[in-house]
Order: C-alpha cells, then sequence, then structure tokens
C-alpha cells in the first residue's frame, strides 16, 4: 500500500503545487451552502472556458441518452457543468474538510445486508462509476466499512502526497491500480475494496462491451479481481438529491463471476448505466468513453 513519504516534496518546482494545495485546503473548510453556492458559479464558468470538454459532454449525452429533445439535452450539459463546480468543492472536503453536515443528511440503503456480507469474512468488491460526488459518498460509507479503492495516482509528486495522505485519514488503504497483488491480497483476507472501472484505459485486458448500446472498450478487472479471490461484486449507487445524499448497496451480482469476461464486463457496465440513469448530471460526461472503437468502426468524436 502506498503511503506518504514522512516529509512532504518540498523542492522549488513543487511549490505553484502546493500554493494550489492550500488553497484547496482553505476552500475545503467554507460552510457547505457557501461551497454550493460558489461551486454552482464555478460550473457555470467552467461551461464557458472549457468549450472542447464540453463539446465531448455534450457528444455522450447525445449518444447515451438518444431519448431525451435537444432542448433536455442542453439542459442536461449545463446542469451537469454546475455539478461539475460543485463536484469539485465535493472532493476537497472528502479529502481535507468536515462531512459532518453530509453524515446529518445521508441516507443508505443496503447497507445492512452487506454489512453481514462483510461479517462472514468474504471479500467484497465495490463497484462504482465516475460520479461528481464519488470521493465523498466513498469517505461517508468508510463510516460504516472498512473501504480500501484503488486509483490512478496524480502525476505531480506534491499533489499526490497531499491527496494520498487526506484519503488515508478515512479509508483503510489505498492501491495504485499497479498493486495489483496487493488488492488481491487484500480482498482475499476478507477486505472491502472500491474502485470505478468505467473510463477507457488502454491495457491488454480490455473488451468491447456494451456501454448505453455502444460499445466501449472496458476493462475486465472486475471479472479478473472476482475470479482471484471470490470477492462478491456489489453496485455501489450514490447521488446527491439538494442537501442529501444518498447510498445504496446493491445486492451482489450473480453468478459472478462466468467463464465469459465480455459477459461479466457487460454486466457491470450495466450497472454502472443505472447508476448514470438514477442521476445523469453528476456522471463524468467530459470522458471520451468511446474514444477508441472496434475494428472497422468510425470515430465518434
Amino acid at each position: 500500500m502506498p503511503v506518504p513519504t514522512p516529509r512532504p516534496p518540498l523542492s522549488p518546482r513543487t511549490w505553484p503545487v502546493w500554493i494550489g494545495v492550500a488553497i484547496g485546503w482553505l476552500a475545503a473548510r467554507l460552510p457547505w451552502p457557501v461551497q454550493r453556492r460558489l461551486g454552482a458559479g464555478l460550473g457555470a464558468l467552467l461551461y464557458r472556458l472549457m468549450p472542447a470538454r464540453r463539446r465531448v459532454a455534450a457528444r455522450n449525452i447525445e449518444l447515451c441518452l438518444p431519448q431525451l429533445d435537444a432542448a433536455a439535452q442542453r439542459a442536461l450539459l449545463r446542469d451537469n457543468f454546475r455539478d461539475l463546480g460543485i463536484g469539485l468543492f465535493e472532493f476537497l472536503r472528502a479529502w481535507w474538510g468536515d462531512v459532518e453536515p453530509m453524515r446529518r443528511q445521508v441516507q443508505f440503503e443496503g447497507l445492512e445486508a452487506i454489512k453481514a456480507l462483510h461479517d462472514s469474512g468474504r471479500g467484497l468488491l465495490l463497484v462504482s462509476g465516475h460520479f461528481m460526488n464519488l470521493e465523498l459518498c466513498g469517505r461517508l460509507l468508510c463510516d460504516h466499512l472498512p473501504v480500501a479503492g484503488m486509483y490512478r495516482p496524480h502525476d505531480t509528486e506534491a499533489m499526490e502526497w497531499a491527496v494520498l495522505r487526506g484519503r488515508l485519514r478515512y479509508a483503510k488503504a489505498m492501491f495504485t491500480r499497479d498493486e495489483l497483488r496487493a488488492a488481491v491480497r487484500h480482498l482475499k483476507q476478507g477486505g472491502v475494496l472500491w474502485y470505478a472501472p468505467d473510463q477507457d484505459m488502454r491495457g491488454k485486458d480490455t473488451v468491447f462491451a456494451p456501454f448505453f448500446g455502444i460499445p466501449a472498450a472496458s476493462i475486465t478487472a472486475t471479472h479478473q479481481l472476482a475470479r482471484l479471490t471470490g470477492a462478491a461484486v456489489v453496485p455501489f449507487f450514490h447521488r446527491r438529491e439538494g442537501d442529501r445524499y444518498l447510498i445504496r448497496l446493491g445486492a451482489p451480482l450473480e453468478p459472478f463471476p462466468t467463464d465469459d469476461p465480455v459477459a461479466d464486463t457487460t454486466r457491470v457496465n450495466q450497472a454502472i448505466e443505472a447508476m448514470v440513469r438514477e442521476a445523469p448530471s453528476q456522471y463524468l460526461w467530459l470522458h471520451k468513453r468511446f474514444k477508441r472503437r472496434p475494428e472497422g468502426a468510425g470515430k465518434l468524436y
């Protein structure tokens, strides 16, 4: 498990990052109503300042939610950027702030059944998607389950030190995606591991599986981890409704795993698709989910 070095990296080249971290640390301590208002304004600003990402998000919404007419898609796009701005404050509060206001408002579904499964000694693999509030809801869940996470390290060592230090205040452990053996050992020992497999990541362990009916390059890690460890695969739903956070732990996918990694990966994509349909404005539509295409298929961006 990676842990922050005893001393933070303080060479002069890290100073600009530390200034940003200091601003984020202070912003994490603003009252939640203030963060909500600032986040909504920041989202409106990002809508104008990020035209390339705005076009990606608009295209994803068009591809995945064709049942919405043009006006509804435009409204969802604006709501998505609003929730992006709010989500930035949710990340900061999760890493470095106080989540007591959220604890008073959170509502859980399915928690007791999953806690009972964990108490039986079986490993749990919580599968979620890249939503704006994923870090905050992960921290709220850590109040009730000893959750470890898988993540991609930050590119700058100062930011990595600060964020990892923040996460280890509430997470049981954090594993990089290169630390598969440690993650497997954690699950075999009955641990809880949470990760989000819904991005187009290059690698040999990927297949094309449908996501909203479109072939999407998808990692088979859920199938592989379940096969290697016997862990139960549990869909982890989370969303914000006003000031409330709703967290639902679904029934474990059964039968899982099967002998077919494509079929298993399709089931995982379907679970994440259901999460998106519940809270479409809070999903990370900015990511080029369909960047890689099956051989002979045309580009979508």
